[in-house]
């Protein structure tokens, strides 16, 4: 028998498989195609402190083995997702949840903080430092150790939760910006968010979305995650959970391998919306072919 189960910040996953922030919801869309509890966790839909209605249409746009988004964040706000959309999640999932949270201002993070922290059915926040500093020149935190390790600083003030800071891609270096959530005291790390891509149209001679670049997500940019996710989790203490292109139980096992605890998949559930279940269920499976007895014996083994 496989034990495909991990280990995240203390809390037990059955399994690593976590929907990805943004393409999964708060569930609604898929909890009557099949039962939630397959999935280890949910990291539900991005929250920011106020409704947003996002960015302009349109806001998506296909690439081959990809796509690029600029939805911008659209949510009910902290106040809604914590009175409703929680637990409606909650009857239909089990099992701890994952509250990814967006601010434009260190104060926005600290108040989603502290809301989160006490919600019973989230088990870790996870931040997403991708966003626009509107008091720091409009530079996105994650693009700066000092962003990222004074969000990180002062997110931790007012929670008991693990905190897992969400890491872009877009940057020079990550391992310095993983570095720098990690001494100001984070729990855990997420890479990679989206790469920043663009589409032409030729025809009009526009961009295809209205806010001209977005977020380059699918199967395209797994080699990128794979590289990021291997060198960050070989340069920190803390746990990281592995993103970016992720489609299938190989891929899995290959972002195990390069040291993730373990891993979210975004971009496939657009795609097929019984994509999670399926890893899922070919996970064990792949397991014994590669003699794999448990999962938790293979994260990080390629040095």
């Amino acid at each position: 028998m496989v034990d495909i189960s991990t280990n995240l910040s203390g809390i037990h996953l059955d399994n690593p498989v976590i929907p990805a922030s943004g393409t999964f919801g708060f569930g609604r869309e898929f909890w009557d195609l099949y039962d939630l509890d397959v999935l280890g966790s949910i990291s539900f839909k991005g929250t920011t402190v106020e409704e947003r209605y996002g960015n302009p249409l349109p806001r998506i746009a296909e690439c081959p083995q990809g796509m690029i988004n600029s939805v911008g964040l659209q949510n009910p706000g902290i106040d809604e997702v914590i009175r409703h959309e929680i637990p409606e999640l909650a009857r239909h999932f089990h099992k701890p949840l994952i509250a990814n949270v967006s601010g434009f201002k260190v104060s926005e993070y600290v108040a989603l903080a502290e809301k989160m922290d006490r919600v019973p059915e989230v088990g870790i926040l996870e931040v997403n430092v991708s966003c626009p500093n509107v008091h720091g020149g409009g530079m996105a935190f994650g693009t700066s150790c000092e962003n990222v390790a004074e969000v990180t600083r002062e997110v931790k003030k007012v929670t008991q939760k693990p905190v897992y800071i969400k890491l872009s891609p877009n940057v020079t270096d990550i391992v310095s910006i993983a570095k720098a959530a990690e001494e100001a005291g984070a729990d855990g790390l997420s890479l990679i968010n989206t790469l920043l891509g663009m589409r032409i149209d030729i025809q009009r001679r526009q961009p295809v979305i209205a806010n001209k670049m977005g977020g380059f997500s699918g199967p395209a940019i797994f080699p990128v995650a794979v590289r990021m996710v291997y060198q960050v989790s070989h340069a920190v203490q803390i746990p990281v959970i592995g993103m970016g292109g992720v489609s299938s139980a190989r891929d899995v096992i290959e972002m195990m391998m390069a040291g993730a605890s373990a891993v979210q998949v975004g971009a496939a559930n657009l795609v097929d919306p019984y994509a999670c279940k399926k890893i899922v269920e070919e996970l064990p499976i792949l397991c014994e072919k590669l003699r794999i007895t448990a999962l938790h014996d293979i994260i990080g083994c390629v040095s």
